[in-house]
């Protein structure tokens, strides 16, 4: 049999109320050179019995006791065929254009090794105002990558020779969950990353969603993943006391910080990794993104210093505010 361009790797645990419009999607797409690889991880409800009603000849059903997210997804990938790995989440949804679109990309960009796109946010079967529209170059997304995850992970196609070439999505309790974030990080410093600008997804949120099952020890994962892929930047070979300050004041991981945290330096190590990644993408927007994160560090500083938390509330309203009439930017 002639091996797919594409390998859709679509994990499953209790996802039976969603995962039939999810497979739905797949097979929908304009682009049909894809193989649709489902696992039911361990399903309690009734997610087998949807699956193997499900009839396609690109479809290749599997089972196992759980695993969790990473693993799943590692055996997905382990399994593909394809030279081209493409990511579904049970309860979100693809645009039929998706997998033309990101084909198209990679092919014409061989030293991309992922591409994203914007989504559409839904609550259940509810759209909303909301959106992810997350940068498009591969300089502000490797700033970005810095501090947070700038990727929806069910949007997301790679290639399968940088993903196997990286080691694939950890199973370290030590480093994941965000296992996502984790492995964007590694990837784009083995190839260039990318998001596509237009909304090929629709993000459901769904309380029930396998990435939010279980024990989610989130914010500390985050500090660790920030601090290093600050230093590695800089150049160090473990955090300095200023990178991990940098890391935990950006998720509010206040317990993280030293007894006595410099803003001055903490400013300092992010204007030199900006300015590094800056020269390496002279084309993106990185100094200006610098300058946002610093001011941003500053105000963040300067609201715990004067304990000034019930604060955040009102000036998140704002923010949001002001982008949903267009005045700030998303």
């Amino acid at each position: 049999m002639t091996a797919p361009l594409v390998s859709v790797v679509l994990p499953v645990y209790n996802g039976a109320a969603d995962v039939r419009k999810a497979v739905d999607s797949i097979l929908s797409q304009t682009f049909g050179d894809f193989e649709l690889i489902v696992i039911n991880d361990g399903s309690k409800d009734n997610s087998a019995e949807v699956l193997e009603s499900i009839v396609d000849p690109r479809i290749r059903l599997f089972h196992q006791e759980n695993r969790g997210l990473a693993g799943t997804l590692n055996r997905g990938i382990g399994l593909a065929r394809g030279r081209y790995i493409a990511r579904q989440d049970q309860d979100d949804l693809s645009h039929p254009e998706r997998f033309a679109r990101q084909v198209a990309f990679l092919e014409a960009n061989p030293d991309h090794g992922m591409v994203g796109s914007a989504a559409e946010i839904w609550v259940g079967d509810t759209p909303t105002d909301r959106a992810h529209d997350h940068p498009t170059n591969h300089g502000a997304l490797s700033f970005e990558l810095l501090f947070n995850n700038p990727f929806v992970h069910s949007s997301i196609m790679m290639r399968k020779a940088t993903v196997d070439g990286v080691g694939g999505y950890t199973t370290d309790p030590a480093r994941q969950p965000p296992e996502d974030y984790e492995l964007w990080s590694r990837m784009a410093r083995a190839a260039r990353v990318a998001n596509l600008p237009e909304r090929l997804l629709i993000y459901r949120e769904v309380p029930a969603s396998m990435s939010r099952t279980g024990p989610n020890p989130f914010l500390e994962r985050l500090v660790l993943i920030c601090a290093e892929n600050l230093s590695m930047v800089l150049g160090q070979t473990t955090p300095s006391r200023e990178v991990m300050d940098v890391a935990a004041l950006t998720h509010s991981a206040f317990h993280r910080l030293s007894a006595s945290p410099n803003i001055d330096r903490m400013c300092t190590a992010v204007r030199e990794a900006g300015r590094i990644l800056a020269a390496q993408s002279p084309q993106s927007d990185v100094l200006e993104r610098t300058d946002v994160k610093i001011q941003n560090l500053r105000h963040q500083h300067l609201i715990r210093k004067h304990n000034l938390g019930w604060a955040r509330p009102f000036a998140r309203a704002v923010r949001d505010f002001g982008r949903r009439i267009g005045i700030l930017p998303r």
